[in-house]
């Protein structure tokens, strides 16, 4: 089992960006898909982007393309999502979590089975 640790999260204005970081131990994430999600308040997890096992497949949602960006590096056991022009709905609680399936390209959560903590994003308006 691979066990996530994410960071980055905090308060920022909206219109500011935060970068996300997600560092793995146990296990090296060349072979995962890696993915972030997020949960708002009392609400189920919402699918924000993947990444392949090599960086070379990436998917977004429609409410963050454009915006943010997954990137790995596997050198570093590490996964990033870098977020600009945060608006208030981006609040929520960001976590990673990797997918056995190397090239794992759809939005479901179920598709992975480590999961990290979470870093609160709060965006003000």
């Amino acid at each position: 089992q691979v066990q996530l640790v994410e960071s980055g999260g905090g308060l920022v204005q909206a219109g500011g960006s935060l970068r996300l970081s997600c560092a793995a131990s146990g296990r090296t994430l060349s072979t995962y898909t890696m993915g972030w999600f997020r949960q708002y308040s009392g609400q189920q997890r919402e699918f924000v982007a993947t990444i392949n096992w090599s960086g070379g497949r990436t998917n977004y949602a429609d409410s963050v393309k454009g915006r943010f960006t997954i990137s790995r590096d596997n050198a570093k056991n590490t996964v990033y999502l870098q977020m600009k022009s945060l608006n208030p709905e981006d609040t929520a609680v960001y976590s990673c979590a990797a997918s056995q399936y190397p090239n794992y390209n759809g939005t479901a959560s179920a598709a992975f089975t480590s999961w990290g903590q979470g870093t609160q994003v709060t965006v003000s308006s």
